[in-house]
Order: C-alpha cells, then structure tokens, then sequence
C-alpha cells in the first residue's frame, strides 16, 4: 500500500484514539484495531471468533482487497476512503441472552445505527433500503453508499459495514454508486463518523438486548421502519428459484421480513433476496 501520506484529504485513523473514545468501562467495545491491509475484516473477525473471541472485538480496515457484500459480491474502494468494519457480537451470552430466532435483526440494527449516526454527523439524509444497504441522494439520484453483511459464527453474530466517505466520482465501482462526499456531507472525517457509528450501536444494541431482541419493546421495528426508504415503493423481489415477487413494499413485520403486497392483494413475507426499487412510470 502507498504511505498513508500519498492523500493528505485522506488521513489514516488514529487507532490509539480511537481505543481511548470507545473501549469504556462497562461498555460493549472490548477491543479495537485498525490494520493498514486486509483481504475482508468479516473474514478475519470469523476466525477469530471461532477461536473463542469475545463479544465486543472490532476490527477495521483503511484497505480491503478482498471486501464482501451480499451473494459474495465484491465491494472495493481506494485506500482511507471509507470506513471498512466489522463488529462481534454474541447476543447468547451474559445477564440477557437473546433467543437465536431475533438475531434476524442484527442487521437491521447495523443499519439503524450506521444511517442515525451519519445523518446526524454528517447532515445527510442517509436511508435504508431493506435489507442491508445505506443510501444517499446524489445528483437527484437515489445512490448506494454503503452496505451491511452479517455472518453467523458459534455463539453469535459478525456484522461488518462498509461505507463510502470520501470516494470521487471517478473512483465509484459503478455508476449508481454513491459517497458521503458526493452527496454534501458536512463532515468527511472519518474518525469523527466511525466513533458516532460505534456509540450509536453499541446503545441500540444495548437496548435489544435488554428487551431480549424484541423487535416491538426495544423499539427497533420502528426505528427501522422510520428509516427505510423501501416501505411504501414499488418493489420487484428477486427471490431465490427464479422467481420474481412484484408489489407494493408495506412493512417489515416482526421478523426483520419485508412484507409485499402483490396486484391481487396477496402480501408476501420476503426472508431473502435483492430488492430493486421501481421507478414509477
């Protein structure tokens, strides 16, 4: 990798200041790094979690050579442009075990948190398109900037984010792709943003686990719902098989599902597949 000094508008993360910011006392970070390289911080984080890591570890990137999203599709951006992490959580233990049956919504949690902390940081109107993207306005348009990807391991959960800051408009992987910067943002400090998006999880999580991963009671449905720019669009669902669900997207019901209702009025819960917002005629 080229010095962290190439790009002056992109300075490295300071790890030491980050591990002072967020490994608190009592709190859900139980330790941080920042590695200069890396193939995927998901994939790093899963061996490690399957060799006994506890809750709590965080491992970011300032470059992924090998970053992942949904379907093994590949995620690639320029050295410090973003912010490359992933989180391990493992909701079966301690004072307040969740059942495995709620951990459907760890995702979702990821994207409340990660769209809360950047829209109030950064002062973009960043939304959720269900059921792991971030979005922003960009040129009128409706942009990609980022993504979630969570990945079950014994006893627990790894969530990693991956979201476009500083990316120009000729370092974008595809043309409906966004960043922060594009979009106006405020603020492209990514230090500033990755300790928002930290705090802000670790007190949503905070909450879930408290109601015992209930949806309802700790008030992640709503939250989710009073973010995502999904609800109430035309949707087309490629679902697995082949198969392909047109409708109205209504809710997302207690399960993290994307509930659709079709021409007929026949609503469909959606477990798993891309969504594509429909523009209308």
């Amino acid at each position: 990798m080229t010095s962290p000094w190439t790009d002056l508008d992109r300075p490295p993360l300071r790890e030491a200041e980050l591990r002072r910011a967020l490994l608190v006392p009592g709190g859900l970070w139980t330790g941080l790094r920042v590695l200069a390289e890396t193939g995927s911080t998901n994939t790093d984080l899963v061996q490690e979690a399957f060799a006994g890591a506890p809750e709590g570890r965080v491992l970011v990137a300032e470059l992924q050579s090998g970053g992942r999203g949904r379907l093994d599709r590949r995620w690639t951006a320029p050295a410090r442009s973003g912010i490359f992490c992933s989180v391990l959580l493992r909701p079966a233990g301690g004072d307040q075990p969740v059942p495995q049956e709620r951990w459907s919504w760890l995702p979702l949690l990821a994207g409340v948190a990660a769209a809360s902390a950047l829209r109030l940081q950064s002062g973009t109107d960043v939304r959720l398109k269900w059921p792991n993207d971030l979005l922003a306005e960009v040129g009128g348009a409706e942009r990609k900037i980022g993504g979630i990807l969570a990945e079950a391991v014994e006893g627990g959960v790894v969530v990693g984010l991956g979201i476009n800051v500083s990316l120009r408009a000729e370092e974008l992987p595809v043309p409906t792709a966004g960043s922060l910067a594009l979009a106006g943002a405020e603020t492209i400090d990514r230090e500033t943003l990755l300790r928002a998006l930290l705090r802000t999880f670790a007190e949503l999580y905070g909450e879930w686990r408290a109601a015992g991963g209930d949806p309802e009671a700790s008030g992640l449905r709503p939250a989710y719902a009073a973010s995502c720019a999904t609800l109430g669009r035309a949707v087309r669902a490629e679902l697995p098989g082949d198969r392909v669900l047109e409708g109205e997207a209504e809710a997302v019901d207690g399960e993290g599902r994307l509930v659709v209702r079709g021409a007929d009025g026949t609503r469909t819960a959606v477990a798993a597949g891309d969504v594509v917002h429909v523009r209308p005629a």
